[in-house]
């Protein structure tokens, strides 16, 4: 009889389509039920919340057995919720890489900077745990393009936090869509909205003693600590950050991409700046980019001051058809006819939809979305957002941001995301690393 984690091994195995016999996988399906499969949650500030109540409500099928993070307050306080939560305390550990290297970890779950979304993921695929990561998956598109190697490399499974593609009323909306419900769709437009404060000019000042620095910045090149970095701003620092397009614009792009049922663009222009303000933020406040295919478009409007609605939400994605438009967020959907009058609609429970004040965004879509790992796992259930899909979100709105520092208009190759003709443009693929932390797939 196989062991607890000879037995998690081999669904996952299935579950990436490698061979195994057919026996096996009908164990699987029985032995399951009686196994719960061991999680190690990874940056405990904010969205790890949501992993936790994610877990939680999975509870019959998931233990957290450990957690980690650079900052010891951060760690102690998410151990004490999980304690709560889940019934067991779990293990400790400020440097993650030791719960990487325990036998008895399933699965990673990155809640992390964005910096280290793809350098941990990669390691934690090369010791053999399956990982959960939050969007977007990587902090540059070379590091996508490593992810998604490692995963094929090791054939352990990878999920993208795109929550929303195991968001049932999505699921249905994109199905209506997909099967003529408002004609032919050809665009694709997608918005978030924030009343975001200004982060200020950070001063140096002495690394809290309960914080490993060093750790925090890990694959990044070295920079010295300053007040009004974490735990939040480093979203807004290109070192450790992505922006507001990748922090929330993956999401909503995504869902177009996935109605749409387009890979990578032929085109992408952007254009915006950071005018509310003049600090530390090294990104843009507003945006607006266009991805233009053969015959399709999406665009993306983010504006992290401006809180003025789009279609009355503050965030969303509308997808215009030749015969309707359908209008879509986490809260629900409708259909417009060409008259703009309602002909179709579905509003969601509460607990599934989050709004743009809420940086844990613990809901129903994301109970879901680790449910559909779990059963990956266990009965070789399809993944909702592989990573391999989830990377080309992530791409797309990574060539947003490139657009927009090279000021340039980029050609694409449409095979593979990349740019074409500009070698300003072409340089920004990867990032520069912290010596000895280079990813190696």
């Amino acid at each position: 009889m196989p062991s607890r984690r000879e037995f998690l091994g081999n669904a996952a195995t299935a579950a990436a389509g490698l061979a195994i016999a057919a026996n096996a996988k009908s164990y699987a399906q029985i032995a399951g039920a009686n196994e719960r499969v061991h999680f190690a949650v990874i940056g405990l500030n904010s969205r790890a919340y949501a992993h936790l109540s994610s877990l939680k409500a999975n509870k019959a099928d998931a233990r957290i057995i450990g957690v980690a993070d650079v900052d010891t307050v951060i760690l102690d306080r998410f151990a004490g919720r999980t304690a709560t939560a889940m019934g067991d305390a779990p293990r400790k550990e400020q440097d993650f890489r030791k719960l990487l290297a325990s036998k008895d970890v399933d699965v990673i779950t990155i809640a992390t900077p964005d910096h280290w979304h793809a350098p941990m993921a990669i390691l934690g695929l090369q010791a053999g745990k399956h990982v959960y990561v939050e969007k977007p998956c990587s902090h540059n598109p070379q590091e996508g393009e490593w992810l998604v190697a490692a995963q094929k490399k090791t054939g352990k499974l990878c999920q993208m936090g795109s929550q929303q593609r195991s968001h049932k009323a999505t699921q249905e909306i994109v199905a209506k869509i997909k099967s003529g419900a408002i004609g032919k769709p050809y665009w694709g437009e997608t918005w978030y909205a924030n009343t975001r404060k200004p982060i200020g000019v950070g001063k140096p000042i002495p690394v809290p003693a309960t914080l490993d620095w060093d750790l925090w910045q890990g694959p990044a090149p070295r920079e010295a600590y300053r007040d009004n970095v974490h735990p939040y701003n480093w979203h807004w620092f290109k070192t450790w950050g992505t922006g507001e397009s990748l922090n929330n614009g993956t999401h909503e792009v995504d869902v177009a991409r996935w109605a749409l049922g387009v890979e990578y663009p032929n085109k992408v222009t952007a254009a915006g700046g950071r005018y509310a303000t003049h600090d530390d933020w090294q990104f843009y406040d507003t945006l607006d980019t266009s991805f233009e295919y053969p015959d399709a478009l999406i665009t993306w409007k983010g504006s992290c001051i401006s809180g003025k609605k789009t279609y009355g939400r503050d965030r969303g994605t509308a997808i215009h058809g030749t015969e309707a438009t359908a209008v879509i967020d986490r809260g629900g959907w409708e259909i417009y006819d060409q008259k703009d009058k309602v002909i179709d609609s579905y509003k969601q429970p509460a607990h599934a939809a989050t709004s743009s004040a809420d940086t844990v965004g613990a809901d129903s879509m994301t109970d879901a979305h680790f449910a559909n790992l779990i059963a990956a796992i266990r009965t070789g259930e399809k993944l909702n957002q592989p990573i391999a899909q989830g990377n080309v979100s992530t791409t797309l709105v990574q060539l947003s941001n490139i657009a927009y520092f090279s000021q340039a208009v980029l050609t694409l190759n449409p095979e593979n995301g990349h740019v074409t003709g500009n070698k300003q443009a072409e340089g920004m693929w990867g990032r520069n690393y912290q010596k000895g932390w280079e990813p190696k797939v």
